[in-house]
C-alpha cells in the first residue's frame, strides 16, 4: 500500500530538512523539537481546566476538557495519556487531539502530564497514570464526571500506558475502567518484528528512536519483559475492558499493535481493530495537515463515546 499523498509530502519535507535524528539528541533537545511539531489546527472547545491529581511522586498536572456541546449534567470521561516514547510530549503537544476527542465523543477528556524518562524510569509514568484514574473515580462528582463511564486512551507510549493501566486495574480490582482506546500502542520492547524491518527508517518513528525511548524509560535495571513495560507479555488478558485498537500501515509498531489486538480477542475481550494502511506513526497528531487524520480521530472518538455514554 502506498503512502497517503499528504503524508508523503510531509515526509519528503522532513527528509529535505535533514535534521539531527532524535536518537542522537538529548532528551531536552528532543522535547523542544516535539513541541515545535505541535499540530497547528485550531479546535474550539467548551471549557479547559488545568488541575492537579495527587500522585505517588507528588502532584500530577492534568488538563480537563469539556466538549462544546456539553449540557449541565455529568459526562463520561476519557483519561488520556500522551505519546512521546515516555521521554517527550506534554499537555500542549496533544492539546488539539484531546479537544477533538472530547467534542466528537461527547465525553470529558482528562489529559495526564505524567513524569518523563530518563529523569524518572518505569514505573513512574505508570504510577502517575494509575493515580490519575483513581483520582477521577474518587472525585467524579466535583469534576462533573459520571464515574460509571470512565475509559482510558493514549497514543504510542500513551497507548502502552493505557493498556498497562487496564491490566493493573484488573489485578488490583479497581478503579473500574469501561473502555480502552489504544492508538498505535507500544506493546513490547522487542524491535525485531517485520514492521520494524520494513519501516525502520524514513517513516517518522524510526527503529533507532524506539530503542532510544525504551533505553531511557527502562533504564539499566527494569526488566524489559515485565508486562508493566511490555503489556503484550501479560499471560492472562481475560476480563479486560473492551478495546478499540488502531495501527498505521507504515509504522514500526504496527505488528505489535496488531498482535495485542489479536491477543485480547483470543482472551475473550471485545476488540475493534482498525488499520490505516496509508498512514504513518503519529498521524492522529496531524489533523491540521492530513485530511485522513481528522476523519480517523473523529471515528475513534465517536466509537468510544457510544461505549461510554
Amino acid at each position: 500500500m502506498t503512502l497517503d499523498p499528504q503524508v508523503k509530502a510531509l515526509l519528503d519535507g522532513m527528509a529535505e530538512a535533514d535534521g539531527l535524528p532524535m536518537s542522537e539528541m538529548t532528551p531536552a533537545e528532543a522535547r523542544a523539537m516535539y513541541v515545535a511539531l505541535k499540530d497547528p489546527i485550531d479546535v474550539p472547545i467548551g471549557k479547559v481546566e488545568d488541575k492537579f491529581a495527587p500522585g505517588p511522586g507528588g502532584d500530577v498536572p492534568v488538563r480537563l476538557y469539556t466538549p462544546v456541546a456539553a449540557g449541565g449534567g455529568a459526562l463520561s470521561a476519557i483519561v488520556f495519556f500522551h505519546g512521546g516514547g515516555w521521554v517527550i510530549g506534554d499537555l500542549d503537544t496533544h492539546d488539539a487531539l484531546c479537544r477533538t476527542l472530547a467534542n466528537e465523543s461527547g465525553c470529558k477528556v482528562m489529559a495526564v502530564d505524567y513524569r518523563l524518562a530518563p529523569e524518572h524510569h518505569c514505573p513512574a509514568a505508570v504510577d502517575d497514570c494509575y493515580a490519575a484514574v483513581e483520582w477521577v473515580e474518587k472525585n467524579g462528582s466535583s469534576l462533573g464526571i459520571d464515574v460509571n463511564g470512565i475509559g482510558v486512551a493514549g497514543d504510542s507510549a500513551g497507548g502502552n500506558l493505557a493498556a498497562v493501566i487496564c491490566q493493573l486495574a484488573k489485578k488490583r480490582k479497581g478503579p473500574t475502567i469501561h473502555h480502552q482506546l489504544l492508538i498505535y500502542p507500544v506493546t513490547d520492547t522487542k524491535t525485531d518484528t517485520a514492521t520494524y524491518q520494513s519501516f525502520g527508517e524514513g517513516f517518522f518513528l524510526e527503529k533507532a528512536t524506539m530503542q532510544w525511548f525504551i533505553d531511557h524509560y527502562a533504564g539499566p535495571e527494569f526488566d524489559r519483559e515485565d508486562p508493566m513495560i511490555a503489556p503484550l507479555r501479560e499471560a492472562d488478558l481475560s476480563g479486560l475492558p473492551p478495546a478499540y485498537v488502531i495501527t498505521a500501515g507504515h509504522d514500526v509498531l504496527k505488528a505489535e499493535g496488531a498482535a495485542y489486538a489479536d491477543a485480547l480477542k483470543a482472551a475473550g475481550v471485545d476488540v475493534t481493530y482498525i488499520d490505516y494502511p496509508e498512514m504513518i506513526h503519529g498521524f492522529f497528531n496531524l489533523q491540521g495537515m492530513v485530511e485522513a487524520s481528522r476523519s480517523a480521530v473523529a471515528a475513534a472518538a465517536v466509537a468510544v463515546g457510544k461505549v461510554l455514554t
